[in-house]
């Protein structure tokens, strides 16, 4: 049966330059559990944080012509780099309902702080677009956003070190300056962080309110889904492949990883190349 992009039982496309989006993934399937997903990791070409924002619009648009050749019914850009920087032009050219990290992690921080001075870590392409600033300023125009690149997070968390002391020193050096400044919030504002959220909260202390957008985002794509009439009613049933996995390289080592992120067997991630769309 051909499904339409427009059908309750079509799947959502979720998308990211690695394993990051995955926290992401592991939102929705906890929050709207009866949605099929169709994951894409653009493993040959991340990190997507130091690269301009032509390239990212280029990626993140070949992507979205991917996602939109699996029939799916909704795009989910689980990752705050190209939210910031390609979110705009690719709600302009694609069809279906397109959301991002960005918004919905500054809401709640803007709803969250009780000082006025939110703190946000992310990739150097996040900081310098200063799209989180921009939105919480829009909500909240009196507050204090002190931006915090933390280009180490990402390839710490892709290598699997995600309890060793070396992230515990990175994360201290980066951190200091923000508990210096007093924030009571900080955003994990890339979709990477959330797997070293408890060293972050450990070193940031238990007065600081940590947001971790992925939850925030699955919460407004059900909301989404639910506006448009999409939300899938019945639980797909088994050998479906309810759950399918996409990379653009290296698919035995985002295997390995996504499995101890998802407490869902993957068997198999396939090889897309993306230079075709």
């Amino acid at each position: 049966m051909e499904l339409e992009s427009n059908s309750k039982d079509a799947p959502i496309g979720v998308f990211d330059s690695g394993v990051g989006g995955l926290t992401v993934v592991r939102e929705i399937m906890r929050q709207i559990p009866n949605e099929k997903i169709i994951y894409f990791g653009d493993t040959a070409r991340l990190p997507y944080g130091s690269k301009s924002k032509d390239t990212i619009i280029r990626y993140s648009r070949q992507i979205c012509h991917f996602l939109e050749s699996q029939k799916v019914k909704a795009i989910v850009v689980a990752c705050n780099t190209a939210s910031a920087q390609a979110l705009d032009t690719l709600e302009q050219e694609i069809d279906v309902p397109i959301t991002g990290v960005v918004k919905p992690g500054a809401k709640t921080a803007a709803e969250a702080t009780k000082n006025g001075k939110i703190g946000v870590i992310a990739t150097e392409g996040t900081i310098s677009s200063q799209i989180y600033s921009q939105y919480i300023m829009k909500l909240k125009p009196d507050t204090e956003v002190i931006g915090k690149a933390c280009p180490l997070f990402v390839p710490l968390v892709e290598e699997g070190l995600l309890i060793d002391p070396v992230t515990v020193e990175i994360a201290q050096r980066y951190l200091t300056e923000l508990i210096d400044i007093d924030i009571d919030t900080l955003i994990l504002g890339c979709t990477h962080y959330p797997l070293i959220r408890s060293t972050i909260g450990k070193i940031m202390g238990d007065k600081v309110t940590l947001v971790n957008p992925a939850y925030e985002t699955a919460r407004e794509l059900k909301e989404l889904l639910e506006e448009k009439h999409l939300l899938n009613e019945t639980k797909p049933t088994l050998g479906t492949g309810q759950y399918q996995f996409y990379v653009s390289d290296a698919a035995d080592k985002f295997k390995t990883f996504a499995n101890s992120i998802l407490k869902y067997g993957i068997l198999s991630a396939k090889v897309v190349n993306m230079e075709q769309y």
